[in-house]
């Protein structure tokens, strides 16, 4: 079993980046519909996961399945959900709604919720401390 896995993206690539450890199935840009797809086939066992996924989703991906259908397949000993702290407005749906989703599917698994404190100007990315942060309470 891996030691450390992150799952999502543009904030799973920089979370990877303070924990190089880890093995990461991440992107830029992704949606949970699209991670799915594209990881579909990998194992998602590991000590800890750490997952970042929600501030791409827009209207027509059907966010909280998707993510039941990640959280199903991940096998940790302690898993982490990112909070998204912003979207895009174009996307169609609040991130409110995304982060009741996030929250919800984290609850009912038992799983710790880290939110983004240090936000980059675009009001979705950490900052180089946020980042840090998410790094090191993901352990």
């Amino acid at each position: 079993m891996l030691e450390c896995l992150i799952l999502g993206d543009s904030i799973a690539v920089g979370t990877h980046n303070v924990r190089p450890e880890c093995v990461a199935y991440a992107k830029d840009g992704i949606n949970s519909w699209q991670w799915n797809k594209m990881w579909l086939k990998q194992d998602l066992s590991a000590e800890v996961v750490v997952i970042s996924l929600g501030s791409n989703d827009y209207k027509y991906v059907h966010t909280e399945t998707e993510l039941v259908k990640i959280r199903k397949r991940v096998k940790g000993k302690r898993v982490y959900w990112i909070l998204p702290h912003d979207n895009n407005p174009k996307s169609g749906v609040s991130i409110e709604e995304i982060q009741r989703i996030v929250d919800r599917i984290a609850r009912l698994n038992g799983d710790v919720v880290l939110p983004i404190t240090h936000v980059q100007k675009d009001n979705i990315h950490p900052t180089w401390v946020g980042y840090k942060q998410i790094g090191d309470s993901a352990r």
